[in-house]
């Protein structure tokens, strides 16, 4: 059971205080390594209440060409998971947001997963996204997982079945993340009627609070589901914004 996690409670204070939970998703090193944590403590200062720190992978299925370029930009410079958890070693107590790690399997299989979830909570972080992990793959390490107060989030989309739905929810997560797009993240939103519908049946099979993201970047594409959001998570418009030279700040004030 994931209801008392940090990651619900602080999307739960965010819509309790009348908006909607910020999330922005920032791969681990970038802009660059000197700069990461810089960014880090910006985004929380100005008001982030989870953070997504991305673990750089070689073939980011799920990522569109900003993220995959990113992700490529901070692998070339040596970032992975040990270099992640040397840098939440020293900063960690700083950051008042939630932490969640967004990535794919095959660098958690090869740093141990046991390992993993140990280091995760030594670290802070609590909760993982694994867009190549289904239900059924992750099972066997739910028990892990939960032992360590670490919350697998489930990604669903356009094309989930209610049934899938309800197999997810009964995971009892700490939020599930809405995909508003059937492709990959950074392109336009698919028609607001259907994520709409989507959403409502989110939220009738969900108790937990629903986050929204892939391709989000501006309030304006809330206005007709805002009601059926908890949160929202911005990545490839972020990113993108970093990449200009601007900074965290300016970028939080849109929100």
């Amino acid at each position: 059971m994931h209801y008392d996690n940090i990651l619900t409670r602080k999307i739960q204070a965010a819509v309790e205080s009348g908006r909607k939970a910020l999330i922005p998703f920032v791969p681990a090193g970038f802009p660059v390594k000197d700069r990461f944590w810089d960014v880090i403590l910006e985004l929380d200062a100005e008001g982030a209440d989870v953070i997504e720190i991305g673990v750089p992978f070689s073939d980011p299925v799920a990522d569109g060409p900003v993220v995959e370029k990113a992700s490529i930009r901070c692998l070339e410079q040596g970032v992975n998971l040990d270099w992640i958890f040397e840098g939440l070693a020293e900063y960690r107590d700083r950051i008042r947001a939630g932490l969640v790690f967004m990535g794919y399997f095959n660098p958690f299989l090869q740093y141990g997963v046991d390992r993993l979830a140990g280091s995760c909570r030594e670290a802070g972080v609590s909760g993982l996204i694994i867009p190549d992990l289904i239900l059924e793959e992750a099972e066997p390490y739910m028990e892990m997982l939960n032992e360590n107060n670490l919350a697998y989030i489930p990604l669903v989309g356009l094309n989930t079945s209610l049934e899938r739905l309800q197999a997810y929810a009964g995971l009892c997560p700490a939020f599930v993340y809405v995909v508003s797009v059937m492709g990959i993240t950074g392109t336009k939103t698919g028609s607001m009627q259907v994520l709409g519908a989507k959403l409502r049946q989110v939220q009738d099979s969900f108790e937990c609070p629903v986050a929204l993201g892939f391709g989000i970047s501006s309030k304006d594409q809330l206005e007709s589901i805002e009601e059926h959001v908890d949160a929202v998570v911005f990545g490839s418009a972020l990113i993108n914004h970093l990449d200009e030279g601007r900074t965290p700040r300016e970028f939080m004030a849109g929100w």
